[in-house]
């Protein structure tokens, strides 16, 4: 029997006390689920009004406590320029406990290399794609992050760089290898949680070279903080083909009013730097 139709019939009485009841626990238990529904806290919001975000570093920041990421020798200071004083190369610290044998090696060829006179620029100056976690580590110009339903995009104006962040859906079966993997997403109240896997192993972690397998599985968890003034993105790393345990690590960006996102062309500039190859150029077309 419907809501509406009450019989005053007196044999009926009773059943239509009854449903009226019924219905009317119903409509306060919607309304309940309604005002719950409209209580919950809405999506964070990183991209209005032509916000975009301008790391604080180059390096990770250390989180509070445990394993955390490569940092630098302190037997060997790391100067960046424009300090006033003369600038030096990054060199990492070789007794960090998360490096299995054959990356701590590669980290030390790189530093022998760079205390011999050599150079430690990254791939970026050469047009390389940084790969994740080294996103975030774009120096200089702003990220912009584009908000929609399905999908969530992270720009980098440094190359024009863009990661497809796709939201509630899951991680694909079979995942083909790439220089930023499949991300996928979802809002945890004010924090957008990233999930990435299948990244190719063609690119560093950090820009102290540290290297990684294609086993590398990246979280990463976006939230403003400071009054709106910063964006934090705290960064969980495993990698079984690299490290020896899990580890975590910190990115801040400072917010902006940046303006619209500006083009920024490097696929021109093929020019080898340092030790750094090119990015390459397809002799003939693959279609």
């Amino acid at each position: 029997m419907p809501c509406f139709a009450f019989n005053r019939r007196p044999q009926n009485m009773l059943a239509g006390v009854l449903m009226a009841l019924l219905c009317a626990a119903g409509s306060l238990a919607t309304a309940r689920a309604q005002g719950a529904a409209n209580e919950e806290t809405p999506i964070p919001d990183f991209s209005s009004n032509g916000v975009g975000w301008i790391a604080q570093g180059v390096n990770f920041q250390s989180p509070a406590s445990g394993p955390h990421q490569v940092t630098n020798d302190p037997a060997h200071p790391f100067r960046p320029p424009g300090r006033g004083e003369a600038p030096t190369w990054r060199i990492a610290d070789l007794n960090n406990p998360i490096l299995q044998a054959w990356a701590r090696e590669q980290l030390k060829t790189n530093n022998d290399r760079i205390l011999a006179g050599g150079t430690g620029y990254t791939r970026q100056v050469s047009c390389w794609p940084m790969g994740v976690p080294a996103f975030l580590l774009y120096p200089a110009q702003p990220v912009y992050i584009v908000q929609a339903s399905k999908e969530v995009l992270l720009i980098a104006q440094m190359n024009d760089e863009v990661r497809h962040v796709y939201l509630n859906v899951p991680h694909s079966e079979t995942v083909k290898p790439s220089w930023y993997g499949e991300s996928i997403g979802h809002y945890e109240g004010d924090t957008l949680v990233v999930d990435t896997i299948g990244m190719n192993d063609q690119t560093w972690i950090d820009n102290y070279r540290t290297p990684h397998s294609d086993k590398l599985h990246v979280v990463e968890r976006f939230h403003v903080i400071n009054g709106g003034k910063t964006l934090q993105v705290d960064v969980h790393v495993e990698d079984p083909g690299a490290f020896t345990m899990p580890w975590n690590t910190v990115q801040r960006y400072d917010r902006v009013q940046q303006g619209p996102l500006m083009e920024f062309v490097c696929a021109e500039n093929r020019t080898k730097v340092g030790n750094v190859d090119p990015m390459p150029e397809a002799k003939a077309p693959d279609f």
